[in-house]
Parts: C-alpha cells; sequence; structure tokens
C-alpha cells in the first residue's frame, strides 16, 4: 500500500495511541495561541519547528531533519508530513487533516500547502528566526501566494509555551528524577585512569534503565583542560588523577527535558577548583532569590553578575544565568522561549522553568560546572533537579 492508505488503515486502529497528553490539555494550549494570534492581528500561523507542532499536536519523532509544518487558525489544522512520518502523524495526533508528500521529492510540499492556506487569510504568522523554515518553503510559498504577507510571530507561542501547565510540570518533575539517577551513576564511577567516554556509557545506560526516551541532547562529559572548552565531548580521553570532570546530563520524558550539570575530582580538589565551585554557589543562590514572579530576567541576571564579580575576570562565563527548558527535540534541550540574560525584559511568572547552566571555565586548565532546573514560585526558584551540590572526589 501507499501512505495514503496506510495512513487511512492505521487511523482506524491507532488514531490519537501514542499522543502523549489528553485532548483538554491540547485544547488548552490551542485555544491560547488562537486568542494570542487574533490578538495579534493574524488569520493563521504556520509552525515548522518540531517542538511548537508537538506543543499543540502531540506530534512526535525522531526523524526532524525533514520538512514538516502545522497550518493552524482556532477552527482548523492541517499538519504536513513527509511520507515516512505518516504513522507518527496518526498515532501521536488527533489531528483530521494530515497530508503527506513524498520525503525523496520536495516539489511535493509547496502546492498542496499553498492550496490548504488559499482561503484562509492574507496575514500568516511565522517563525522567522527558526532553522526549520526552510528558504525554499518560503520563497515557494510568497510565488504561490502573493496576496500573503508573512509576520515574525514567534513570540506568539513563545508566551504560551514558557509557562508550564500541571501537566508539563508533571514531565519534567520526571525528567528531573531520570537526569538525577543518570549523572549520580556516571559521578560514581569517575576514577583516573578510565576514558571520559566509559563514563558517559555509564551515565547513558542508568538514564535509559530509568525510563528516558531518545534525549534532545547526549550526554556531555570532558576532563581536564577539554572542560575548560564550552560544548566539547566526550573523545576517548583518559581521565588524569585531580583532573575536574565535566557532567551535563538531561533525560526526556514525554519531550519534556530537565537538565543537570555536576562536577566531579578525580582525586582532590585544590583550592583554585573550591573558590570556583564556591563562585558558581553564590550565583545559584543569588539567581534563586530573584525568579520571583513581576522580576525582569535582566533584573536577575544582573544580581547573578554580582556574585560573579569576584570571578569575571579569569573564567569565560556564557552571559546567560537561565534558559527556559520544556519539551524540546535534537539537537537541543533549550526551549528558546525566554533567557536570564542583560537586556532581557520579560518578567518572571509562576511555573516558568529554566535551566540555570552554571559553568566558570578557565582557559586551558578546567572548567566547574554545577547547576539545577528551578521552576517559578511566589517565594523565589524552587529546583525540580536534585543536584548535591557538593565539589565530589573520587580517589
Amino acid at each position: 500500500m501507499d501512505y495514503n492508505d496506510y495512513r487511512q488503515q492505521l487511523r482506524q486502529c491507532m488514531a490519537g495511541s501514542e499522543c502523549a497528553f489528553s485532548e483538554a490539555e491540547l485544547q488548552r494550549r490551542c485555544t491560547a495561541a488562537g486568542e494570542a494570534m487574533q490578538a495579534a492581528g493574524l488569520d493563521a500561523l504556520l509552525f515548522t519547528a518540531p517542538a511548537d507542532i508537538f506543543y499543540l499536536t502531540g506530534y512526535s519523532t525522531f526523524e526532524v531533519s525533514v520538512h514538516t509544518a502545522l497550518l493552524f487558525t482556532p477552527q482548523y489544522m492541517m499538519l504536513q508530513v513527509p511520507s515516512i512520518e505518516t504513522g507518527p502523524a496518526v498515532a501521536c495526533t488527533r489531528v483530521d487533516d494530515i497530508r503527506g508528500y513524498r520525503w525523496e521529492n520536495a516539489d511535493e510540499i509547496l502546492d498542496p500547502l499553498a492550496e490548504a492556506m488559499t482561503g484562509i487569510g492574507t496575514r500568516i504568522g511565522v517563525d522567522a528566526w527558526h532553522g526549520s523554515l526552510r528558504h525554499g518553503v518560503m520563497q515557494g510559498l510568497q510565488e504561490r501566494l502573493p496576496e500573503c504577507r508573512f509576520l515574525d510571530a514567534a513570540d506568539i507561542l513563545h508566551g504560551a509555551r514558557i509557562v508550564k501547565s500541571p501537566a508539563e510540570l508533571e514531565c519534567l518533575a520526571e525528567s528531573a528524577r531520570i537526569t538525577g539517577l543518570g549523572i549520580e551513576a556516571a559521578a560514581n564511577a569517575v576514577r583516573p585512569g578510565m576514558l571520559d567516554s566509559e563514563i558517559a556509557a555509564i551515565g547513558a545506560q542508568a538514564l535509559f534503565e530509568a525510563g528516558s526516551e531518545f534525549m534532545s541532547m547526549q550526554p556531555i562529559v570532558t576532563t581536564g583542560p577539554r572542560s575548560s572548552v564550552i560544548h566539547l565531548n566526550h573523545q576517548r580521553h583518559e581521565i588524569a588523577a585531580g583532573e575536574p570532570v565535566f557532567l551535563e546530563f538531561g533525560s526526556a520524558w514525554q519531550r519534556y527535558t530537565a537538565p543537570m550539570m555536576r562536577t566531579v575530582i578525580a582525586g582532590q580538589p585544590t583550592a583554585h577548583m573550591h573558590k570556583t565551585f564556591d563562585t558558581c554557589r553564590r550565583i545559584f543562590e543569588a539567581l534563586l532569590e530573584n525568579m520571583r514572579p513581576g522580576v525582569s530576567f535582566d533584573d536577575a541576571a544582573r544580581a547573578a553578575e554580582r556574585a560573579l564579580e569576584p570571578m569575571a575576570a579569569d573564567a569565560f562565563f556564557s552571559g546567560v544565568f537561565g534558559y527556559a527548558v520544556g519539551a524540546q527535540f535534537p539537537p537541543s534541550w533549550i526551549e528558546g522561549t525566554g533567557f536570564i540574560a542583560r537586556g532581557q525584559s520579560r518578567r518572571f511568572e509562576p511555573d516558568m522553568v529554566f535551566h540555570l547552566p552554571l559553568c566558570l571555565r578557565i582557559p586551558g586548565l578546567w572548567g566547574i560546572g554545577c547547576s539545577d532546573t528551578v521552576r517559578v514560585s511566589e517565594s523565589g526558584g524552587v529546583p525540580l533537579t536534585a543536584n548535591p551540590w557538593t565539589l565530589c572526589a573520587n580517589a
């Protein structure tokens, strides 16, 4: 059978069977998106980012490199997927109008998509800066629909996604639990002479055994001078005695990720290591105090900068003290809806959730990092992950 027949037959027995959320939860999200869309004076939204499509429909797949699109209005949704993704589109969503195209033939994308957009209005919102919105798709739609204006509307769904519902908080709490088990197993295994890749394997096994799905980022493990370089990863390097081993893990539960960082010394930490770690802890405490409703992200970042000041000239720090997390797909667990950093004027609201990636890197020497995923509450930040916040030393 071809993919159209497959879709029809699968729908009879498995439609929506793999959907992660209730109809009521998805309807709540769609209602919020529709209200924000109409308030912005838009006629429709065109989503191409996997996490945005998942948020509104439940559509989930590990194949996120191919074009997928969700055309959304408050009254209608159309999900366009490549033929190889027909199964997940049927099983993971309750969308009635699912349209496929042969994944080996990108020419089949534009005409059906333009046809679906005909008559829904002329002001179409898109996430203009997301990498999933291909130039060829936009150019083709503009040629076929010259009367339409495609307007940057990323903030519409960002505003809804950044505040988590009770169902989402449950997913994040479960991810936090599994993340902790994985990173604890890796930390306990650190010994001089082991390879960084062996530590990553031990942690990954613990994550999967505890129930993690495929992760948005794989376990990060670096040691010694390599840990002073941001975003390197394990590569069969031997751990030397006395070196810090940097760990950053994030399990996935229904696509939601609560990441955590730890640093373990393969021996005894030096005074310099203790000082660096203590600075991370002071930054963390400053952030927790300021993660209250009504405080701006900028104000929280400035408080964190004051805690960082004693080491600001000696250690590299990215400048982002926190980023929102939620449901994501590879290659990143960063939600992209909010950042605790200078110049970010948005204010905290209850049940926003952030990962606070506090790692200070001394160029060519090592990096020391420790972090938690934290929920905003009326009394300040409340960690979802259970980081022991100690500079563990395994001889």
